[in-house]
């Protein structure tokens, strides 16, 4: 006995319906990344050296008053480099400049604009963001991809009532990422990057007023069902 084979695109018992659900979200951030540059300088290595390490410092242990506010924080990439200048013919060592570059990530956003400001005050430190995001595991990405499934089958069902039938079975759901990855952006998560150069008075500066930004969560599926044999 011959096995009937799958008919991709239906039959006229069975008639086929694809569809595609979309849901987009807007959302406020769980995440707010600062990246903090902390530069040095002095006459030969050592002192260079010996300066960055306090200035290391100094942002570190800044940044660790904050406590449970701070979820992650990271050093990267660190460098003493040599500054040559013109002298007759050739060239003489002049002085060395080190940096030293720190990321943090806050989840209490009050405390970010109070540090952010803090850092900013220090000497020879730069801080760039932040960078509002929400954490991969976040909520809102399944509430997003929950809504898209609900908005393919209510496009499937008004397909379906204006043909005068009804949906019979669901034949294939797919995440639009798992057919096409390399057009799948399922959250855009925004970002607001701006620099703060330290402060050059003496009292202590206000904390900035930051406000976060909301964040953008896509989801897109592709649904494919069987419908009842329409009366054309």
């Amino acid at each position: 006995m011959t096995t009937p084979t799958a008919q991709p695109y239906g039959t006229p018992e069975a008639p086929r319906l694809a569809v595609r659900g979309e849901a987009h979200l807007e959302v406020d951030p769980e995440t707010a990344r600062i990246a903090i540059t902390v530069h040095a300088r002095g006459r030969d290595r050592r002192s260079a050296l010996d300066d960055l390490t306090h200035r290391n410092t100094t942002a570190l242990d800044l940044v660790k008053t904050y406590g449970d506010a701070v979820e992650r924080l990271e050093t990267g990439t660190f460098s003493i480099t040599p500054e040559l200048t013109k002298h007759g013919r050739g060239e003489r060592l002049r002085t060395y400049h080190g940096t030293v570059h720190i990321t943090a990530e806050l989840t209490d956003f009050t405390a970010l604009g109070e540090l952010t400001t803090r850092l900013a005050d220090l000497d020879l430190t730069r801080v760039d963001g932040p960078w509002w995001a929400l954490r991969p595991d976040s909520p809102a990405h399944r509430h997003a991809h929950q809504q898209a499934v609900t908005d393919a089958v209510q496009r499937a069902r008004a397909y379906a009532e204006a043909l005068g039938t009804t949906l019979a079975a669901l034949v294939e759901l797919a995440d639009l990422g798992a057919e096409n990855p390399d057009h799948y952006h399922p959250v855009a998560t925004g970002m607001r990057s701006m620099a703060y150069a330290a402060a050059a008075e003496d009292a202590a500066a206000a904390p900035l007023d930051l406000q976060p930004q909301r964040q953008h969560v896509h989801a897109a599926v592709h649904a494919r069902f069987t419908m009842a044999p329409p009366t054309l």
